[in-house]
This record gives C-alpha cells, structure tokens and sequence, in this order.
C-alpha cells in the first residue's frame, strides 16, 4: 500500500493502528480517479498541507498540478514531523506524467521514492491506455507466502496513484456538487492492488491560509484491499472495516478537475487529518496555435 509521499509506508509495519492510519491517510490520497473523462480545460495548482493527530501537526507536504493542452504533471513531498517523526521519520516525493489525448489525461509513468532511517525505498510503473506495462520496487521486496498475490489481469485498467487523485466531474453544470462522489477507482501502486469508493455526504465551505476561499464538496470515502497485501495486517483490517473516513474536494480553477482539500480519518487516539493551508489555483488559457 503506496501512500502519498507525506508519510513513510514502513509505518504499517510498527504495531500501531491508529499511527499506521495516520501514515495511511493518504490511501485516498493515492488513488482517487473515477473514470477516464476529459478534462474540461488547462489549469494549475500549488497547494501546501498540513497532518494532524487529535490537533497535534505530525507532518507537512506539498503537492503541484499542471495540465495543459496536451501534457501533463503532478508531483508531490512531505515528511513527518513532531509526534510522528519521534516515532518513525521519514521523507518522501512522487511523481507522474503523461498527455491530455482528446482531452484525457493519460498517464505514462509514475515514480515514487521514500526514505527513513532504516532505508530508502523506490517505485516506478508504467503505462499503455490505463495498463500496466512495467514496474519495479527498490531493493526488491522480500516474498511473503501471507501476501495476496497480485496478477496480470490486477495490473489491467488501473490507475497510477498520482494521476487517480484527480477527480473530473462530467457535464457542464457546477462541478461542486453530488456527482462528484459517484463512482470507485482501481488504483496500482507498485505493490498493492484496491479500490476505493465515493458516497456523497454534504457540501461545506473551507478557507486555507492562503489562497482558496469557497465551497468542497464532502463525500465518504471506502477502501477496499484487492490484491497485494496481507490479510492479518492491523492497519489493512482498520482501514477496511472504517465508515467514517471523509474527504473534501476543491476545484482546480479553469477546469472541471477537482483535488483533494482535507482528508479526515478515525483513529483510536483521535481524528488523523491531512488539510491545505495553502491552495493556489489558476486557471490557465489555452496555447493560440501559429500562423505561418
């Protein structure tokens, strides 16, 4: 299970669900697309966030989005810090790229590295068309007969973690509303294979430090462990077995693109939360093609 860059995965291993859940709070985070629809127009984000255990800050990311008429990129990094770092430090970056086909962001290749104080660890795939082509995790992983294994036809249809957390909403009404949390996306990281799956809940207004004031739209978020992983696992039965985790979506300005805001999840020892203190979005004109 790849999590967003802000936190070490070597968490789920340390015997600590509610800790390991913070470092899973981005499982969301990684894997967020729900179908393959045109983007609506070119756009850029520049966001800054802030996690938290019951109020305490336990680590800090950002994150940049460009799309435009035909590329495009997202990159992200983070690491823990106070109550978080004291247990297990760590840093990290990820990355993916690829092109806008007919108004589709098509991703081609998608890179991870993290690093703790044990060890650095590195992923890549890529991708034809939404398919697994190659991938690859640095050192290799031992193999554990517990873990499920993921197949061929796991690594078909799938969507890269970074790519997945851009969410398109269809139409030419206000992408803020309730058809923002339809649908469920199958997401690849490198190791596991799930799906995570959108409800509505409600709408709400949020304002960063700096940056986006307005309204996000605030769905259910499930999780749903297919392949890659170990059944006995704490923060795999934790995860799975939550119904309360939320997540709110902010646009991305000039497109029908929408992106994580906040991220909420229960723990045993309060709500974990990952939030934007900064979230600076513009919108970006298409290229005029020359004249000869």
């Amino acid at each position: 299970m790849h999590t967003f860059p802000l936190f070490s995965p070597r968490l789920r291993s340390a015997g600590r669900p509610a800790l390991a859940a913070v470092g899973a709070l981005v499982l969301a985070w990684g894997g967020l697309v729900w179908g393959a629809a045109p983007a609506a127009a070119q756009g850029k984000l520049e966001a800054q966030y802030e996690a938290t255990l019951s109020g305490i800050p336990v680590g800090r990311g950002a994150w940049n989005i460009d799309i435009q008429d035909d590329v495009f990129s997202a990159a992200a990094s983070g690491g823990t810090s106070g109550l978080l770092k004291s247990f297990a430090g760590g840093s990290g970056t990820g990355a993916s790229q690829g092109r806008v086909v007919n108004g589709v962001l098509v991703a081609s290749a998608y890179q991870a590295s993290t690093t703790t104080s044990k060890k650095t660890e590195e992923i890549h795939i890529t991708l034809d068309k939404g398919n697994v082509k190659e991938f690859g995790i640095v050192p290799e992983p031992p193999v554990d007969p517990d873990r499920i294994v993921v197949t061929d036809a796991h690594r078909r249809g799938v969507f890269d973690p970074m790519t997945a957390s851009l969410v398109r909403v269809p139409g030419t009404g206000d992408p803020l509303s309730p058809e923002a949390c339809h649908g469920s996306a199958p997401v690849f990281d490198g190791r596991m294979r799930y799906e995570l799956k959108l409800d509505f809940k409600r709408m709400e207004t949020v304002k960063a430090e700096k940056g986006y004031h307005g309204p996000v739209v605030v769905c259910a978020l499930y999780f749903v462990p297919v392949a890659g992983y170990i059944p006995d696992r704490p923060v795999i039965k934790y995860l799975s077995a939550q119904r309360n985790i939320e997540i709110a979506f902010a646009p991305i300005a000039g497109t029908r693109i929408l992106v994580p805001f906040w991220l909420k999840v229960p723990t045993p020892l309060g709500p974990a939360m990952l939030e934007a203190t900064s979230f600076i979005t513009t919108a970006q004109p298409p290229r005029v093609a020359k004249t000869q």
